[in-house]
C-alpha cells in the first residue's frame, strides 16, 4: 500500500480541518455564552440560534471535505478487501466517482439556495444579518470537498493511494525512551 504524496493535498487538508475546528469553538462558545446569558442573567445573545445552525451546517461541510481527502469515513469493504489489489482499486475508484457526483450534485443545490437567499434578502431573525453569507460558508466547504474528493480520486485510480483502514494521523509513533536500569 503507497502513501498519498505529502504536499500540496495534506496542506489544503489540514487547513480545511482547522476551518472545521474553528467553526465547532465558534459553535461552542456561542451557545455557552447565549445559555449563560439566558439562565443567569436573562440576556441571551441575540440570533444565537440561527448563528449557531449555520455555524454547525458550516463545520459539517467543512468535515465533509476533509474526508473528502482522507477517506476516514465510515465504509463497508468486507467484499473489496477479499480482491486482488486491481479490483479492489477499480471498485475504490468507483465508490470515489459516485461519492464525487453526490458531492458535486450537493454543490449545485447548495449554490441555488445561496442565490435565494441572496435575491430574497433572507436574514437572521434579531439582528437582519443576511444568511446568504453564512449559507455561502456552507457552500464553501461542499466546494471544497470536490476539490479533495477529485484529488483522492486521481490517487486511488492511478494506484498511488488506497483507502485507509483507520485514521492515521490519529495514531502517534512511540517514542523511543531510554531504559534506566
Amino acid at each position: 500500500m503507497t502513501k498519498p504524496p505529502v504536499g500540496l493535498l495534506e496542506r489544503m487538508s489540514l487547513a480545511v480541518e482547522n476551518v472545521a475546528g474553528i467553526l465547532l469553538a465558534l459553535i461552542t462558545i456561542l451557545i455557552v455564552v447565549s445559555a449563560i446569558g439566558r439562565y443567569l442573567l436573562a440576556w441571551p445573545v441575540p440570533d444565537a440560534f440561527d448563528l449557531s445552525r449555520f455555524l454547525i451546517g458550516a463545520a459539517i461541510m467543512w468535515g465533509f471535505a476533509s474526508v473528502g481527502y482522507r477517506g476516514s469515513h465510515i465504509k463497508v469493504d468486507i467484499v473489496a478487501e477479499m480482491l486482488p489489489p486491481g479490483a479492489r482499486r477499480w471498485i475504490d475508484s468507483f465508490a470515489w466517482a459516485v461519492l464525487l457526483l453526490f458531492s458535486v450534485l450537493l454543490t449545485w443545490k447548495m449554490f441555488g439556495r445561496v442565490t435565494s437567499a441572496y435575491h430574497s434578502g433572507e436574514a437572521t431573525f434579531d439582528l437582519r444579518m443576511p444568511a446568504w453569507i453564512f449559507l455561502g460558508i456552507i457552500w464553501l466547504g461542499v466546494a471544497f470537498a470536490n476539490v479533495a474528493i477529485v484529488a483522492r480520486l486521481v490517487l486511488v485510480a492511478s494506484g498511488r493511494a488506497t483507502l485507509e483502514h483507520f485514521e492515521n494521523t490519529e495514531i502517534a509513533e512511540p517514542e523511543e525512551t531510554e531504559q534506566r536500569p
